[in-house]
């Protein structure tokens, strides 16, 4: 049984701060929070002070993806776990803490390259959560959201996260046609939420390292206004609206600064751990989520081409 929780946070450093200052908050309605770094951009959902976190920079990229776990046993738990997997760990200062607002964390690389952060005790902000359309964020028990990773490592990244951390199976998706050799979307779960993380067959390595993150909101009106506002600010909506297959969300999404998007919906499925079982879906969609006007994800072009932010 995994010690996860769910997602608590999500850090990635940006070259354009201020186009990603009018996605999240005047866009999707995000609540602006707060922290040490003036020039920081820190995105409240409920009583976290952070669960989106962007930092200006020189690159496009994922600084961190950090999953939440009970307490100090159950972070020494998941520690001792990597350590013996091989992969190195390192436990993060008091100041590094106090940074990302909790009271202990540590830090390690997953095999897609991706930098991972585990932490306990996330320090919250009682002050009323002010978001854009009056719309609440689905956290809680469910975490942050989900992401999606690329890797070139797809056998051995979903064998850590399974392995290692003790992620659960909840279904896949053959990509690519497929034809032999066959390729599958790997979605994994630790709570009710139907996945929290999506592993992602990609043909390069490195920078962003991100495919999508997800947010769940809490009405679908709430979700119309979102795909209005920030397709009357000018960003490129990767999909139309639409309805998944495998957890339920009726969703659009959004390219982000950087070449990768959110994925902004409602009503996802709960699962059921005594019941479920993971199954292979051969659409993505009931209904909608048309991607014929996306961009390319920066995930999937060879770095030499330069991506759109």
């Amino acid at each position: 049984m995994t010690q996860i929780r769910g997602l608590g946070y999500l850090k990635v450093q940006t070259r354009d701060i201020d186009r990603w200052r009018e996605l999240v908050i005047d866009g999707l309605g995000f609540a602006e929070g707060s922290g040490p770094d003036p020039d920081t951009l820190y995105l409240r959902m409920d009583e976290r002070q952070a669960r989106l976190i962007v930092v200006p920079g020189d690159t496009d990229r994922v600084l961190a993806v950090g999953w939440e776990v009970r307490d100090q046993f159950a972070l020494a738990t998941v520690g001792r776990a990597v350590e013996a997997s091989g992969t190195p760990v390192k436990m993060l200062d008091e100041q590094q803490a106090a940074e990302r607002a909790v009271e202990q964390v540590i830090t390690f690389t997953d095999p897609a390259g991706v930098p991972v952060e585990i932490f306990f005790g996330p320090v919250l902000d009682h002050s009323p959560v002010v978001t854009g359309m009056a719309q609440k964020f689905v956290t809680g028990p469910q975490g942050m959201g989900h992401v999606v990773l690329p890797t070139t490592a797809m056998d051995e990244t979903v064998s850590f996260y399974t392995e290692v951390l003790g992620f659960l199976p909840r279904g896949a998706m053959k990509v690519g046609g497929g034809r032999p050799p066959v390729r599958r979307v790997r979605f994994l779960g630790i709570n009710q939420r139907h996945h929290s993380l999506a592993i992602c067959p990609a043909p390069f390595a490195g920078d962003p390292g991100l495919v999508h993150l997800m947010v769940e909101v809490d009405s679908l009106d709430a979700v119309g206004m979102a795909l209005d506002r920030v397709g009357k600010s000018g960003f490129s909506i990767s999909s139309t609206l639409g309805r998944h297959t495998n957890d339920k969300m009726v969703s659009f999404y959004v390219r982000a600064p950087g070449g990768w998007d959110i994925e902004y919906g409602t009503d996802g499925m709960l699962v059921d751990e005594r019941y479920y079982t993971a199954e292979e879906i051969t659409a993505d969609s009931y209904w909608g989520h048309d991607w014929s006007g996306s961009e390319p994800l920066a995930a999937f072009v060879p770095k030499s081409v330069p991506t759109t932010s």
